[in-house]
């Protein structure tokens, strides 16, 4: 499976969209807003007088959420020019800003576009002037001219890798009963997607350093993990491991080729902190301003992080069960066939509430905000 090819989010707007099951990355979004808006402050501060700042969304998909970083850039200048006004502080220089909207050739490009009126609608009365541009590609890859860049921005991505491990990829079949990190999964492949995740992101920085101006910013946001335990109550390769026992079912119902499911394997790591500080410190780019982890309820209508108790296991285990349909649906149709989408995670989302009757589950979530050295 060619990984750029087919790892985009379910295209359209329709009930099984992402763009109709993004709340989860929204509340993300909204949850790391602070530094994000700090990032954006210290940048426009620093720019001379008449300057285009540039600011990249790597892994944009497509949806509501696809336009809220534009939003948020926009007003948080917005602001900070009134406040200057009413300190009667200098006016701010006159700038204008151009966002650069990244993702995989796949994605739905088109909905993104379509959208652009309702944000012109919401920005008409704020400064400065903006523009909006598409840019598809890896962001495994060079994306940018040298030094052209002031601020990256990824939420909800940096999990994905470049592709699964070669040996995964190659139809050696050494993690049989799982997609990702399961339960069954041998310590050698568990090794094959720590090296992976290390290789892919230390590549990632090098290419983002090449790219940024000097002393540029990056504020990432993905999934991980808090600890070393691959497979906590309500971690990623819990999710991913009832993906898999789904699949198993429909196996033994001879819906779905056993050959199918143990040549599966899902392009996906969720790191821990130490990981990603390990990496970040190794590849010596980038100086380390903020980091920090929450932790969001895999039900995406569940904003109660502090009680442990799911009350409506059934409808809890519908929405998990949309959210992820909505992120790995062509994954999955690629590789299994159109046929067993709907059995398929009507079968995930009985299994996921039964997983909710232990405990909420949450997913870790972690916060970087990185500052290029000179």
């Amino acid at each position: 499976m060619e990984v750029e090819q087919w790892l985009h989010m379910a295209n359209g707007d329709g009930e099984n969209s992402y763009a109709s099951n993004s709340r989860l990355q929204e509340k993300a979004m909204l949850e790391t807003r602070p530094v994000l808006q700090g990032a954006v402050v210290e940048l426009y501060r620093s720019l001379p007088a008449r300057s285009t700042m540039v600011v990249a969304d790597l892994g944009c998909s497509s949806g509501p959420n696809t336009l809220l970083l534009v939003s948020l850039v926009i007003g948080t200048i917005s602001d900070h020019n009134r406040e200057a006004e009413q300190e009667q502080r200098p006016p701010a220089a006159a700038m204008e800003l151009q966002f650069f909207l990244n993702d995989l050739p796949g994605n739905d490009f088109n909905l993104v576009f379509r959208s652009l009126d309702r944000l012109q609608k919401l920005t008409a009365d704020r400064r400065p002037q903006y523009y909006v541009a598409g840019m598809p590609g890896s962001f495994y890859t060079r994306l940018f001219p040298c030094r052209s860049v002031h601020l990256f921005h990824s939420s909800y991505s940096l999990m994905w890798r470049s592709k699964v491990p070669d040996e995964l990829s190659r139809g050696a079949y050494l993690n049989e009963e799982s997609i990702y990190i399961g339960k069954s999964t041998p310590p050698a492949v568990i090794k094959l997607y720590q090296e992976e995740y290390q290789k892919d992101l230390s590549l990632f920085l090098t290419l983002r350093f090449n790219e940024l101006v000097c002393g540029g910013h990056m504020v990432l946001t993905f999934l991980g993990r808090k600890s070393k335990d691959m497979l906590l109550h309500g971690e990623a390769s819990s999710m991913w491991d009832l993906l898999a026992q789904a699949l198993l079912s429909l196996v033994l119902k001879g819906l779905v080729e056993n050959e199918k499911l143990v040549s599966f394997n899902l392009p996906f790591y969720a790191p821990s902190v130490d990981e990603v500080k390990a990496v970040i410190e190794e590849n010596n780019l980038f100086n380390v301003e903020h980091m920090s982890v929450f932790e969001s309820s895999w039900d995406p209508q569940d904003d109660d992080t502090h009680d442990d108790v799911v009350l409506g296991c059934t409808s809890s285990g519908l929405n998990v069960a949309r959210c992820i349909r909505a992120v790995v649906e062509p994954l999955i149709k690629k590789h299994f066939g159109e046929a067993i989408l709907d059995d398929l995670f009507m079968v995930y989302a009985s299994m996921v509430s039964k997983h909710l009757k232990k405990a909420k589950a949450k997913y870790p979530i972690i916060t970087v905000y990185l500052k290029a050295k000179h």
